[in-house]
């Protein structure tokens, strides 16, 4: 017995951007992007098609959009655009979760409020709550198909993550347009990617696999396997780019509904206390957690096997050696990790949320 289950409405394909005033309607809506969106000239394209309809902007975003930086970016969305129909996200991963914080109105106004529920760990009903159009000019995070958002709260006597997951808080509609991920520079296309490749084989190793999200996670990871390096040599090839930005896409449906597992688990404590960029974080780890996936479930060997065109004996190797080939080292070494402390990290990540979704977490 299993269930698929995504409400996301998308649009996808180079220019599809242009179709964003069908989708808006008659509703006013608030741009939500990133710094540097004016400069690549997103935001005049933005406001040029969707003219009086958009009464707002707010592109003071950050990566791994975190509490002290978000207080205030909520409170103004609420205070100063509470009348507006719809939040219009574009931007990366963090783009689009700041965009999923901001949609959530509490009774108050006040993100402090938000944080509190988040902390319980408990499903809520929002006071408040816009809709979401999504629009990723990175091809990683699927966050466009996915009801999850991340806040952080990185100050030195906290140090949490909290994760936002609500019926509430899937788009209503996603737009992909791969033409807005021509200009992305060389590191955060490739750890954009990688993140994408994350979800796929996070999707199969995982307690809450079904047959839907298997075969899309496969067709995502075979992909990438296949696109990526030719797309780091020829970044300007919209083919290319297409390829990639189909797969990042079919990775978010596949965990869409299984969530992730023991990488993204180890990952949160690599990018608190080592500053690892997110992509690079939840990727790193892959052929490791590949060799402890291996063995645990006859079914799900069967589902990572169609992945690589080798023995799934040798698919560690393989994987270690497509990492390296692209730059990414697979050693914690590499990134400040002291001896002896990837077992404990890897002993605490099967421990939290995500680990526990993990094939091996009980063994």
């Amino acid at each position: 017995m299993w269930r698929y289950h995504n409400p996301v409405e998308v649009h996808f394909g180079a220019g599809v951007l242009n179709q964003l005033p069908q989708v808006l309607g008659a509703r006013k809506a608030v741009l939500v992007t990133f710094p540097e969106a004016a400069g690549f000239g997103l935001t005049r394209r933005v406001q040029d098609l969707l003219g009086a309809s958009l009464i707002g902007v707010i592109s003071d975003t950050q990566p791994n959009p975190d509490v002290a930086n978000l207080t205030g970016l909520y409170e103004r969305f609420w205070r100063d655009y509470h009348h507006c129909d719809v939040v219009i996200g574009i931007g990366g991963g963090s783009t689009l979760d700041t965009a999923k914080a901001l949609m959530i109105g509490t009774a108050s106004g006040k993100l402090d409020d938000l944080v509190a529920l988040l902390a319980k760990g408990a499903p809520f009903t929002p006071a408040r709550v816009k809709r979401l159009i999504a629009i990723p000019t990175t091809a990683g995070t699927g966050s466009e198909v996915t009801p999850y958002a991340t806040i952080w709260d990185a100050a030195p006597d906290r140090q949490k993550k909290y994760s936002l997951m609500l019926k509430e808080t899937w788009a209503e509609a996603a737009i992909v347009d791969p033409e807005l991920t021509l200009s992305l520079p060389p590191t955060v296309t490739l750890y954009s990617a990688l993140d994408a490749l994350s979800h796929s084989l996070e999707a199969i190793w995982n307690v809450n696999a079904n047959p839907v999200s298997d075969v899309l996670a496969v067709a995502a990871a075979r992909e990438i396997l296949a696109k990526l390096p030719p797309l780091m040599a020829r970044p300007g090839d919209l083919e290319l780019r297409t390829r990639v930005a189909w797969a990042a896409l079919t990775a978010g449906l596949a965990f869409s509904n299984t969530k992730t597992a023991l990488a993204h688990s180890i990952s949160y404590e690599m990018t608190l206390k080592h500053g690892l960029p997110h992509g690079l974080a939840c990727s790193f780890t892959l052929p490791m957690v590949l060799a402890r996936a291996v063995g645990r479930s006859p079914a799900r060997d069967a589902v990572l096997a169609r992945i690589f065109d080798c023995p799934l004996t040798q698919a560690e190797r393989v994987l270690q050696d497509f990492l390296e080939g692209l730059g990414v080292s697979t050693r914690f070494e590499s990134y400040g990790v002291a001896a002896g402390e990837p077992e404990r990290m890897v002993r605490d990540a099967l421990e939290g949320v995500r680990g526990k979704n993990f094939i091996g977490a009980s063994a």
